[in-house]
C-alpha cells in the first residue's frame, strides 16, 4: 500500500508511535494507548481495531500493542 493509501487513523498511530520510540515497546503502547483514549474519538479506536483485525499491514509494532492495549482495556 503506497503512503497516500494508508487510511488517516493508521498514519495518525505511526506518527503518534514514531514519538515514542525512544522509549521501550511496553512502556511507549501504555502511552500510546492512553493519548488514544484521551484524544481519539471511538470511530477512529475502532476504524483502527478492524484494521488490525485485517491485517494492520503498515501499522507500526509500537502502535499495533497500543492498539491491543486498548482492545483490552489495558
Amino acid at each position: 500500500m503506497s503512503e497516500h493509501g494508508v487510511p488517516p487513523h493508521v498514519r495518525l498511530a505511526n506518527e503518534i508511535a514514531i514519538q515514542f520510540h525512544h522509549q521501550s515497546a511496553d512502556r511507549a503502547s501504555i502511552a500510546i494507548a492512553e493519548h488514544m483514549r484521551t484524544f481519539w474519538e471511538p470511530r477512529m479506536t475502532s476504524a483502527l481495531l478492524e484494521y488490525l483485525d485485517a491485517g494492520g499491514n503498515e501499522l507500526d509494532p509500537v502502535a499495533v500493542r497500543a492498539a491491543d492495549r486498548l482492545r483490552l482495556g489495558k
